[in-house]
């Protein structure tokens, strides 16, 4: 299934808590490459011992890391997750086994919160906002734009990100769908996060990571409105 194999990317900033559930979780025979983003709290020297790849990213912001953690990888297939034990990277066996059957060229995990405090109202509301915005500007009808999510390396370096802030997931789902891209969204639990959210764990964060993303959709579509989803 998994071809010339599979690398998880997993931006870090201050883990240190949550490292050892997510990583015990990586599937077998997988790689975790985890990218300290400026952590002080061991996170780098926890992830090393656990068997994870480090690679460090200096440039503060979410889609710097995510990069970077891109850049390192060698396999075919590659998957992102966060690093805080809100979702299970061992779901991810699913999204690449849709992308190696050719069902999928990118696959995105959306977040169903299992308890109350999962998923706090602002994060939720500037989440809704966002696909809207999406929606209008490449016609896909995703529901989230969550963190988990699988595609080919290739295809993915092929669309030459640049966004290195909160608008990183986003881009890549734009240039996407602006490729002609068949973007899949499939169910998944979501967990409450181990620790403060570096982005959206107040209003203020949201909204900045809201600005940051406008000026994404903001940027001229390569294609008319392209891409599907299932």
């Amino acid at each position: 299934m998994t071809g010339g194999g599979v690398d998880v990317v997993l931006p870090c900033l201050n883990e240190a808590e949550a490292l050892p559930w997510v990583l015990e979780r990586i599937p077998d025979g997988w790689r975790a490459i985890v990218v300290d983003n400026g952590s002080t709290d061991d996170s780098d020297r926890i992830a090393r011992g656990l068997g994870a790849k480090v690679v460090y990213e200096g440039r503060r912001g979410f889609g710097a890391a995510c990069h970077a953690g891109l850049l390192a990888a060698e396999t075919e297939y590659v998957c992102f997750c966060d690093c805080d034990a809100s979702l299970d990277p061992g779901l991810l066996t699913g999204f690449v086994r849709q992308v190696a059957d050719g069902e999928s060229d990118l696959v995105l995990g959306r977040r169903r919160p299992q308890t109350r405090g999962a998923w706090p109202p602002h994060a939720r509301a500037g989440n809704l906002a966002l696909s809207r915005m999406l929606r209008r500007r490449t016609g896909l009808r995703l529901r989230d734009l969550g963190p988990l999510r699988a595609a080919r390396r290739e295809d993915l370096l092929a669309l030459a990100l640049t966004d290195r802030r909160s608008g990183y997931p986003l881009q890549m789902v734009v240039r996407a769908a602006d490729a002609g891209w068949r973007v899949t969204e499939v169910d998944v639990p979501y967990l409450p996060r181990s620790g403060k959210s570096k982005v959206t764990g107040t209003w203020r964060g949201t909204w900045q990571a809201v600005r940051d993303m406008r000026a994404v959709l903001a940027e001229p579509s390569a294609r008319g409105v392209g891409g599907g989803v299932r």
